[in-house]
């Protein structure tokens, strides 16, 4: 698939304004005015997120990365599940959510999704695991197997090594790379990517990114990743959206320039830590009005 490039006066990982796809044009994944609450009317009624809209255009052969930030409960899981069409958070309370111009009434496989546990079956072998959703689609044997031992190559794990052991035996990296792994040898249009690389130490999580931007490249695939971390946001990020607290909605909303090199040597590089700067900053300001919520 085709990725946006550095334009000549850009700066890698700077921020820019994002517009608004045109009206007409086809989207990805469109949100118009959303709002999920819980147990409404209840003693326990909760709003997660409020009038909720952005869409992200579906331009042909380019996927685009959008990272999510935000104060912790602000909604940022409940968008990756309402557009998963994932109960409890499925369906929205009001608002509508589309994707490829059609309602969500359920999960489907051109949506996949990642876990920040992993959520690999511990009684199937790597293969099995990294199989599994062709094995759902019944197809055959030889072709599963196949393109399961590819995938397992690809997320860097070593297809003789590796395969036919169980997740007990496995990092958190490595068991991470299967979970990736099952999700994209579907080819889903659309990942979702909930804190997938939160428990890892930051040398991994580095590598996790790199390997990342590496396999999405391969897929005309809209990534939505939901982060705490904002040096990741802005690294993988061709959108950032920044949510308020509770009940969440965009508070700000940025257009990112691609990285040119890997996370590692970006993330010392002096445009880049100028982004983090920024979307820290205004983090920061969210935090507060969290802890005092009249200033």
């Amino acid at each position: 698939m085709a990725k946006a490039e550095l334009a000549p006066a850009e700066k890698a990982c700077e921020l820019k304004d994002a517009p608004a796809p045109p009206p007409e044009a086809p989207k990805v994944v469109d949100f118009r005015g959303v709002t999920k609450t819980y147990d409404v009317g209840g003693p326990r009624e909760f709003t997660a997120i409020r009038d909720v809209t952005f869409a992200v255009e579906n331009i042909p052969q380019v996927g685009e990365f959008v990272g999510i930030l935000g104060p912790s409960g602000c909604g940022k899981s409940t968008v990756l599940r309402l557009i998963a069409g994932l109960a409890p958070q499925f369906p929205a309370t009001k608002g509508s959510v589309e994707v490829f111009g059609e309602s969500v009434v359920a999960p489907g496989p051109d949506r996949g999704f990642v876990f920040q546990d992993y959520a690999n079956f511990p009684h199937r072998t790597v293969l099995d695991n990294v199989a599994f959703g062709l094995e759902c689609r019944q197809v055959p044997d030889k072709e599963r197997r196949e393109r399961a031992l590819e995938w397992i190559g690809k997320v860097g794990l070593d297809p003789k090594k590796d395969a036919f052991k169980y997740p007990h035996q496995l990092s958190g990296g490595m068991n991470q790379r299967v979970a990736i792994a099952r999700t994209l040898i579907m080819h889903p249009r659309i990942i979702l990517m909930d804190e997938p690389f939160g428990a890892l130490d930051p040398t991994t999580r580095q590598r996790m990114q790199d390997l990342l931007v590496s396999l999405w490249r391969e897929l005309e695939a809209t990534v939505f990743f939901v982060t705490h971390d904002v040096p990741e946001a802005v690294y993988l990020g061709d959108r950032i959206f920044v949510f308020s607290p509770s009940p969440g909605t965009i508070a700000h909303q940025f257009a990112v320039a691609p990285p040119d090199r890997p996370a590692r040597d970006m993330q010392q590089e002096a445009a880049f830590l100028e982004s983090v700067h920024h979307v820290r900053s205004l983090l920061d300001k969210l935090e507060a009005q969290t802890d005092n919520p009249k200033a």
